[in-house]
C-alpha cells in the first residue's frame, strides 16, 4: 500500500493506543504464569499478533476480545512447542527466545526478511552461558534453534539492544538456580525500567546495582495478573510531530506520565524546540509554533528518531540527534534510511555513525521508501503534511505494527491522507 499526504492543518483530539512494549511483555509473562491473566485495553497490532501466536505455540490458552484472557502454562514450555515465527516483531523474538530456553526441547525461531537481519548473538551467548544450546545459526541471527534448560549461573550481556537484557530478566526467575547478570554497553535504559516494573508488580525477587548488575533468584513463579495496558508514548510522537510542523493545536489523550516509557521525553524535546505543551486532566494540549534547532541525546528514545528527524527539517537553525547507534539495529537502519529519504524531499542532512545532523530545509513532496518500517512510514507521511506538493510513501501497511488506525485517526484530525 502507498500513502499520499499533502499540506494540512490539524485540530481536535486523539486517543493514543496502548503500548506495544507493555502489551508484548504482558503477553509473554501471562503465557508462562500460573493461572488466568487479563490484559485490559491491549494493543492489537501485527507485532502483538506475533506475540500471541508465540504464546499459543508455547501452550498458553488465548481468548481475544476487548480484553485478552490468557491462561498460562505455569512454567517452561513443553515438548509441543517446536517452532515460533515472530513475523516482524523483534521484541517478541528476544523475549520468547529467553522463555523457550527454559524448556528441555528444541524450539526453532524465524521471522520475516527484516527479522533475519536483527542481531541475536549477545542474547544467544548469554543464554548459552546459563545452560542453553543454540544450533543452526552461523551468524547469530534467525533462523536458529535453541534448547534448554537454562539452570542459572553467571553471564554477561551486551546491552546494545535493551531487549537482550529484558529477555534475561523475564526468563531467569523461572530457572531452577540463581542467575547473576553483568551488563555492558546498555542502551535504551527506560525499556529495562519497564521490564523491572513488571517484575516488581508480580513479586519477583531480585537484587540490582543500578542497571549494571543483577542477581535474579531462581525457582520462582509468575502469578496471574490483571492490568490495563498504558498508552504508547512512542506512538504519541507522531501526532505530536504533526502538530509541531503544521502549526496546529491538538489534545493528546490517554497518556500516563508516571509510566517508565522513555519516549515521554519527546514532549520535553518539542517543548525545548519552542512548542507549547500544557498538561490537563483530560490530556496534553500541544500547539505548534516556530521551532528552533537543539541538540538531543536520543540514547533513551531511539524509536523517536524518525519523528524528531522530520521535526528538525522545520526547525530554525540546526538540530543534532545524537548518541543513538542502536537506531541502526531496528526494523531497518533508521539513521541511514531517514538520511536518504529526507534528502529525497530536499532536506539538508548529515549522517553520523550514531545519529543525524539536520538543518532547516524546504521540503518538496516526492516518492519515498518506507522500508516496511512502521516508524519510517508514519514519520515520512507526516513530513508530507507540511511539505510542498504531494509526498507518497510506499510499504505504508507497516504502520499497523504499532498504530493500526494511523490513517483513520490522523485523517480524523484533518490530515490530508490518501491510500493508493
Amino acid at each position: 500500500m502507498k500513502l499520499r499526504s499533502t499540506r494540512s492543518v490539524l485540530s481536535g483530539s486523539i486517543l493514543i493506543p496502548a503500548s506495544k512494549s507493555h502489551t508484548i511483555r504482558a503477553v509473554a509473562i501471562a503465557s508462562v504464569a500460573k493461572g488466568v491473566s487479563v490484559l485490559r485495553n491491549p494493543l492489537m497490532s501485527d507485532d502483538a499478533r506475533s506475540a500471541l501466536e508465540g504464546a499459543k505455540e508455547m501452550g498458553a490458552s488465548v481468548n481475544l476480545g476487548s480484553n485478552w484472557v490468557i491462561e498460562g502454562i505455569g512454567g517452561a514450555p513443553g515438548q509441543n512447542c517446536r517452532h515460533i515465527n515472530v513475523g516482524n516483531s523483534g521484541t517478541s523474538l528476544r523475549i520468547l527466545t529467553g522463555l523457550c530456553a527454559l524448556g528441555e526441547h528444541t524450539v526453532s525461531f524465524d521471522g520475516d526478511k527484516s527479522i533475519r537481519q536483527r542481531p541475536m548473538m549477545p542474547l544467544l551467548t548469554a543464554l548459552n552461558n546459563l545452560g542453553a544450546e543454540i544450533t543452526e545459526s552461523t551468524d547469530g541471527k534467525c533462523p536458529f534453534t535453541i534448547r534448554g534448560p537454562i539452570r542459572g549461573g553467571k553471564t554477561t550481556i551486551n546491552g546494545v539492544s535493551s531487549q537482550f537484557l529484558t529477555a534475561l530478566l523475564i526468563a531467569c526467575p523461572l530457572a531452577p538456580g540463581d542467575s547473576e547478570i553483568i551488563v555492558e554497553n546498555l542502551n535504551e535504559k527506560p525499556y529495562v525500567e519497564i521490564t523491572l516494573d513488571w517484575l516488581r508488580r508480580l513479586g519477583i525477587r531480585f537484587e540490582q546495582q543500578g542497571l549494571d548488575w543483577f542477581k535474579i533468584y531462581g525457582n520462582q513463579q509468575y502469578k496471574a495478573f490483571e492490568r490495563e495496558m498504558p498508552a504508547d508514548f512512542s506512538t504519541a510522537a507522531f501526532p505530536l510531530c504533526a502538530a509541531a510542523i503544521t502549526g496546529s493545536e491538538l489534545l493528546i489523550r490517554g497518556l500516563d506520565f508516571n509510566d517508565h516509557q522513555g519516549d515521554k521525553q519527546v514532549f520535553n524535546y518539542f517543548e525545548r524546540m519552542g512548542m507549547q505543551v500544557k498538561h490537563f486532566d483530560d490530556g496534553v494540549l500541544v500547539k505548534g509554533a516556530g521551532l528552533n534547532g537543539i541538540d538531543i541525546d536520543m540514547n533513551a528514545t531511539p524509536d523517536a528518531l524518525p519523528a524528531m528527524a522530520v521535526a528538525a527539517c522545520f526547525a530554525k537553525g540546526t538540530t543534532r540527534l545524537l548518541n543513538v547507534p542502536q537506531a541502526r539495529l531496528k526494523e531497518c537502519d533508521r539513521i541511514a534510511a531517514m538520511a536518504k529519504e529526507l534528502s529525497k524531499l530536499g532536506a539538508r542532512v548529515e549522517e553520523l555513525p550514531n545519529g543525524l545532523i539536520i538543518h532547516r530545509s524546504n521540503l518538496k513532496g516526492t516518492e519515498v521508501h518506507g522500508y516496511d518500517d512502521h516508524r519510517l512510514v508514519m514519520a515520512l507521511s507526516i513530513a508530507g503534511l507540511a511539505a510542498e506538493g504531494e509526498t507518497t510513501v510506499d510499504t505504508a501497511e507497516a504502520a499497523s505494527v504499532t498504530f493500526p488506525n494511523f490513517v483513520h485517526d490522523m485523517t480524523g484530525l484533518g490530515a490530508q491522507f490518501t491510500t493508493l
